[in-house]
């Protein structure tokens, strides 16, 4: 299985994926023919090296004669359905130009199929859309990942007049998504970039393993003082049985002024919004206060929900967040019949080999309590009954 990491160090726009893609071996003739299927005005593409700052990439340029027309989503969903591109591409484009036209939606106050696009609807734009989606199925790539996004400041022009950095449209885009200030006083992560990544990328953080293959550079425009590069790295997911390791996160914060019945409470909502895991360690904090960190370990898609609860449901004014690499074993869940009641055992296995059999703890002890047997032998018994099954 091909995956892909996008490495967004100076940011990400439409046309530094497209480069990318084609410096990673995408055929710009191929590519050309399967966009000639759009009913577009004429254009033609054009590739390029280009140096920035000591390191080579891959420039795409569209060519097309200037157009005012403007389009709508309807527009560019007709054009795209009408087109002879494979079924996979006009999925992931369409879902590409949804998530532009409910951002621009939010935006500018207005129902999705009443957005009109500018500069999105433009020629180059849809090609580098589409042309990153025919991309990335053209070569093959099933799963993607990126890091997280660095964000520019200050002013820029566009249709509506100067606006700020991040644009309001990468700010609805991303939502959730990990970013941070870089300090560039330009826009460095494009509407067309953040929609692109946004869509493609599973999960976003550190490089997963992976076998590596290739590396690919595609170049940005502006001169934003640093290599102004998207680098695209694709290589073989590492597939070994049972040690097979996920994206996770750690959402971390140090309480010492909360009630300490609450604790039960909040780690029931961090449970319900998706949390892995969720522990408590005694600490000493400053003027000697006992205090509490709570630590939840979630899906990057959870982050957001964790966070929030977190500010909401205890006293904390901060969270601390780190990225880490989650193994688990595969599992499944038996049924044992006990004397006493059915129990249900989790089994564990590593490489095919059982490493853990564990009944379930709330079985036990409810057993425990309506037949008067001493807990302890329920879970010895359902224990020997599983192992027994398993032989």
């Amino acid at each position: 299985m091909t995956i892909a990491y996008f490495d967004c160090f100076s940011g990400i726009s439409g046309d530094m994926v497209l480069g990318a893609l084609v410096d990673l071996g995408l055929d710009l003739g191929e590519l050309s023919g399967a966009l000639s299927t759009l009913d577009l005005e004429q254009f033609r593409l054009e590739s390029r090296n280009v140096m920035s700052y000591g390191l080579r990439g891959t420039k795409v340029d569209v060519m097309v004669p200037e157009s005012v027309l403007v389009r709508t989503f309807n527009n560019i969903k007709d054009l795209i359905e009408n087109s002879e591109l494979p079924a996979p591409v006009k999925s992931t484009s369409l879902e590409i130009f949804m998530r532009l036209a409910r951002a621009e939606s939010v935006i500018h106050n207005k129902p999705v199929d009443q957005v009109h696009f500018h500069e999105v609807g433009a020629v180059d734009s849809i090609v580098d859309i589409v042309g990153s989606a025919y991309g990335i199925h053209a070569l093959g790539i099933t799963e993607v990942f990126a890091s997280p996004l660095p964000l520019g400041h200050g002013m820029i022009k566009t249709l509506h007049g100067s606006i700020p950095v991040p644009v309001p449209a990468v700010l609805e885009i991303l939502g959730d998504t990990p970013t941070y200030g870089c300090g560039i006083p330009t826009e460095i992560v494009t509407p067309t970039g953040a929609a692109i990544v946004k869509t493609l990328a599973g999960a976003f953080g550190t490089m997963p393993p992976m076998k590596l293959s290739k590396t690919g550079y595609g170049s940005g425009t502006k001169d934003i003082g640093v290599a102004n590069l998207l680098r695209v790295i694709t290589g073989e997911a590492l597939d070994f049985p049972g040690e097979q390791e996920q994206l996770a996160y750690v959402v971390s914060t140090n309480i010492d002024d909360m009630n300490p019945e609450f604790y039960d409470y909040v780690m029931e909502r961090l449970f319900g919004a998706g949390a892995h895991d969720v522990w408590l360690a005694a600490i000493q904090m400053k003027k000697t206060r006992p205090g509490t960190i709570i630590n939840v370990l979630c899906s990057p898609s959870d982050a957001a929900a964790v966070k929030r609860i977190l500010l909401e449901e205890t006293s904390t004014f901060g969270l601390r967040t780190a990225s880490v690499m989650k193994k688990a074993i595969e599992r499944e869940v038996v049924e044992v019949e006990t004397r006493w009641g059915t129990v249900r055992v989790k089994i564990g296995r590593e490489s095919g080999h059982v490493t853990s059999v564990s009944p379930e703890f709330s079985d036990c002890a409810r057993i425990a309590g309506e037949q008067g047997v001493p807990i302890k032998e329920v879970f010895r018994k359902a224990q020997l009954l599983a192992q027994e099954q398993l032989d």
